[in-house]
């Protein structure tokens, strides 16, 4: 009996610091015309063209104006079928993290997807102009790289994402038990943030929603896309820039502030998250 090769997970390279990306597209390139998955969430929006996705076995066509909506891991393919030209928007989920604290369900779009929201969103809604008016506005800015684009285009995405849950929901027969859900993240997440330099753990956390290890781990990476212990240290660092930016403070006594117990592990995520040293940023 012959078996099928596994279909293997994409590696996306995404900037340290600033994890998404903004491209174009003619066509399907190889790598996209196969099966494929992959952690960053996508946004296509097709200029011109048409063809269709299939998205964990079922099929999803799109033409010209069109906006679609991929969650991480899920399993597709794009097939073109006209002159097709469209625009990707890829980024971590853990990148809006922070922004949760305020909206839980900002990535709730993808989360509930074949729920609440569907893969291609409704062409004929009148909102849909303002959607494509963003991302035409979010890939200007990316490519243009003018000072603070960064700020610009993480605006944007947040913006946009919003206007997607306002204007798009269907409406759930589970949406009570997802509000529950996000409302118990929520507790936790102003919790984390109003005590950040306390140790805390997963169990800490899980007991604080009433909630085993497992399934507070489920919900909570669900809601905000991204582990809690993720989501902990970009607190604390989103926390430390701004001190670092507004204080004189000594960068040693700023980590033990913001709940970094050892220096150099403060300096090394520090690094590998915002993209440079604390002292860098200081200078």
């Amino acid at each position: 009996m012959k078996l099928s090769p596994p279909v293997v997970r994409d590696h996306i390279d995404l900037p340290q610091g600033f994890p998404i990306l903004v491209s174009q597209t003619e066509g399907v390139s190889p790598p996209f015309q196969r099966l494929h998955w992959h952690t960053p969430l996508e946004i296509n929006f097709i200029y011109r063209g048409s063809g269709y996705y299939l998205i964990n076995g079922g099929r999803y066509d799109f033409r010209e104006g069109d906006i679609v909506l991929i969650n991480s891991n899920d399993l597709h393919r794009a097939v073109e079928t006209e002159s097709l030209v469209m625009g990707i928007v890829m980024f971590d989920p853990a990148y809006l993290a922070l922004e949760q604290r305020y909206d839980t369900e900002l990535l709730v779009p993808f989360r509930e997807m074949g729920f609440r929201f569907d893969n291609v969103l409704d062409r004929d809604h009148p909102e849909l102009e303002k959607l494509w008016t963003l991302l035409a506005e979010m890939r200007e800015e990316y490519l243009r790289k003018e000072p603070h684009y960064e700020a610009v285009v993480r605006a944007q995405l947040v913006r946009f994402l919003a206007y997607v849950n306002r204007y798009f929901s269907k409406g759930s027969g589970n949406s009570s038990i997802h509000a529950r859900g996000t409302e118990t993240i929520r507790s936790v997440l102003h919790e984390m943030e109003e005590r950040m330099e306390h140790p805390w753990t997963l169990k800490e956390l899980s007991d604080r929603a009433h909630l085993s290890t497992s399934r507070f781990s489920s919900l909570f990476t669900q809601v905000v896309g991204t582990s809690p212990m993720d989501y902990l240290i970009q607190l604390r660092l989103s926390k430390a820039v701004e001190l670092i930016e507004t204080t004189d403070g000594k960068i040693i006594d700023i980590a033990s502030e913001c709940g970094f117990r050892n220096l150099s592990n403060f300096n090394r995520l520090f690094k590998q998250h915002i993209g440079k040293l604390p002292s860098e940023l200081r200078s």
